[in-house]
């Protein structure tokens, strides 16, 4: 989807009238700190001190902050609050929405306003408080409410139908009534996203989660359980066959699965480096996705759209996020997808080129190979292992740098904590330019304020440390390499070398592309001995670092060679060119290479290259001549060894 058709989609949506009936919510947001308390003279004890506070809308009402964020033409909210100051600062927010309050009816008995109380201390969520728990809705205010369904059933394009808080419906009865409106008003678009009363309503489109939609098929399964994209698959079709009216089910970061009398669409998540909080992602999709039906958009559009604009909130910690329209046009620009997240989580359901150890990753590029013109290369850890170590340095110098002066007396839950979130970002950012790791840092660094201000270093300072500490490490083996202690194949992959020489037989053409200093990865390819194999170029970060990427490379090639994307492989361990290379059409080869000892498969790759995009995936070179038989489509040679 690009730019221009999302441009269109939210002129559309900005026609759209809209109304949310649910249980309006207000968060609230204490950011606690210690070291202002002290002992209370009338109790005795230590007091509570908040630094910070902030409320934002929650349940229905984040529903409606997102929409609001899309700008349709009208916002009509349906439903109740408590006469209470928590459901006077809700409805104010509402309002300052711009939307109609009107229809928000007020309960002055056995009602509070849902309020959820959060705590975070040291950036940790404490026991949350709830008000709202004991409430008790009457029948007057269900008349109410019903009544202000059917005006909205009559003069708006759609409806959202969301109930998220256990036993907010009261009366058997509002289910009922309700369910007579729908039934009145079967053609409207009514979208139902309810956590406890999904088979309770009917002709209602809906809106579920993986959990939710086994349930609704007699399959119930636990909070934490992933539930298969083949049974997703068969469940929502059943969903959908019985209530013949468009169905999503939202998947996490593995994406939506949409149904219409079409079929189902899937549409995968995106990868994203961020720390994320997952707290109002799916308000925001049932907002993206509603909009877009009411304004006409098919259902699989509608389900991109809300993708995109989920990936934009989940990456706002510490609130109830929104998307907006240039949000979303910005992270749908070259977005990195997740591919095959089953198989990425699932290694028994690796399938096997027959007679190799290649895995198929994506069948259909099969149909891709032999036409290989240019091939890219990345070096560490794919074909040299000079580097093999590098994280075990890295990590050290993030973590010192991160705790500073308390990296030897901090707590062992607070060092466990930070180390988590270390390995965590190298896990996610391998492959990349080292400054934007170093970036990274001074990120985490700021983030979890153990250093003073005035004490942190930049990026170049922190590449600097890190360089120095590797290269004692590189420098020592290129020493015994040059002596002749330890030779070529000490340092490489197994078969690597011999593959590159069967390449330069067929006439590919070769680049060697690194996230390492341009000047020290010629240097170690030259004393390797395979850098004149390389005739496409030898390249790496520069010191105006912005001017090289692997995929600037890898775009290059293809423009400049006027390719195809089946003229083009990408070889590599780590997800940056595996992604550049399925992002540009090539065919992706994922090494999962254990650098330690050079040949063998390391299942620590596997997942990370996978849902890169990664089409092959090869434990290392030792095959290569099998490999070369594959990928150049030589069947005669196949079973060459």
């Amino acid at each position: 989807m690009d730019h221009n058709r999302i441009e269109d989609i939210l002129e559309k949506i900005s026609t759209v009238k809209i109304a949310v009936y649910g249980d309006f919510c207000l968060d609230c947001y204490w950011i606690m700190d210690q070291q202002g308390s002290e002992v209370s003279i009338e109790t005795g004890l230590m007091t509570e001190t908040v630094s910070r506070q902030y409320y934002t809308p929650g349940g229905a009402a984040n529903v409606v902050a997102n929409l609001a964020a899309l700008t349709p033409a009208s916002i009509k909210v349906i439903g109740t609050v408590g006469n209470d100051m928590h459901g006077r600062e809700l409805t104010f927010q509402l309002h300052g929405l711009g939307t109609d309050v009107s229809s928000l009816f007020i309960q002055h008995e056995t009602f509070d306003t849902y309020t959820y109380l959060k705590r975070h201390l040291d950036e940790k969520e404490q026991p949350r408080i709830d008000f709202g728990v004991y409430n008790k809705r009457s029948i007057k205010t269900d008349e109410l409410i019903l009544a202000a369904l059917e005006s909205a059933l009559q003069e708006y394009d759609a409806v959202i139908f969301n109930q998220q808080v256990t036993g907010s419906i009261t009366n058997s009865s509002f289910i009922d009534a309700a369910n007579a409106l729908f039934a009145k008003y079967s053609d409207k678009i009514v979208m139902l996203d309810s956590r406890h009363f999904n088979d309770r309503f009917h002709n209602t489109y809906l809106k579920a989660n993986d959990r939710e939609i086994a349930s609704l098929v007699g399959q119930p399964v636990n909070y934490d359980d992933v539930v298969p994209f083949n049974d997703i698959e068969k469940f929502g079709s059943q969903v959908f066959k019985k209530s013949q009216k468009p169905v999503f089910v939202t998947c996490g970061e593995r994406g939506i699965i949409s149904f219409d009398a079409n079929g189902h669409y899937h549409v995968p998540g995106l990868q994203l480096k961020n720390k994320l909080d997952t707290v109002g992602a799916g308000d925001t999709t049932i907002s993206a996705i509603t909009l877009c039906l009411a304004a006409g958009i098919p259902v699989s559009e509608a389900a991109v759209f809300a993708n995109f604009a989920a990936a934009v909130t989940v990456q706002k910690r510490y609130t109830t996020g929104t998307a907006n329209g240039n949000e979303i046009k910005n992270i749908s620009h070259e977005p990195d997808f997740i591919y095959n997240s089953d198989l990425a989580a699932d290694e028994r359901s690796a399938v096997f080129v027959p007679d190799t150890d290649f895995e198929l990753c994506d069948p259909e590029v099969m149909e891709k190979l032999g036409h290989i013109r240019h091939a890219v290369f990345d070096h560490d850890g794919t074909i040299s292992s000079l580097r093999q170590g590098w994280e075990e340095i890295m990590e050290p110098v993030m973590m010192k740098s991160i705790l500073g002066a308390q990296y030897t007396t901090i707590d062992q839950e607070t060092f466990r904590s930070v180390l988590a979130q270390v390995k965590e970002f190298i896990h996610k950012t391998t492959g990349i330019q080292t400054i934007y790791q170093m970036e990274g840092l001074v990120g985490l660094v700021k983030e979890f304020g153990f250093v003073p201000a005035d004490q942190i270093l930049d990026k170049f300072q922190y590449k600097e440390m890190y360089n120095d500490a590797l290269m004692e490490l590189v420098n020592k083996r290129m020493a015994k390499l040059e002596s002749g202690e330890l030779s070529q194949e000490d340092f490489t992959m197994k078969g690597a070398v011999n593959f590159l020489y069967l390449l330069k037989e067929r006439g590919v053409k070769m680049y060697l592309a690194s996230g390492t200093d341009v000047d020290d990865v010629k240097k170690e390819a030259e004393a390797l001995g395979y850098a004149d194999l390389f005739d496409g170029g030898i390249y790496g970060a520069l010191r105006e670092y912005t001017k090289f990427s692997k995929k600037m490379i890898i775009e290059n090639i293809i423009k400049d060679h006027n390719l195809k994307g089946n003229e083009l492989a990408v070889f590599g361990d780590g997800p940056d060119e595996i992604r550049e290379g399925r992002r540009a059409g090539g065919i992706s080869v994922g090494i999962t290479s254990n650098e330690q000892q050079r040949f063998g498969h390391n299942p620590a790759k596997r997942p990370r290259l996978v849902r890169a995009g990664a089409q092959l995936l090869i434990p290392d070179f030792s095959q290569y001549k099998k490999l070369a038989s594959l990928l150049f489509q030589e069947q005669e040679d196949y079973t060459n060894a």
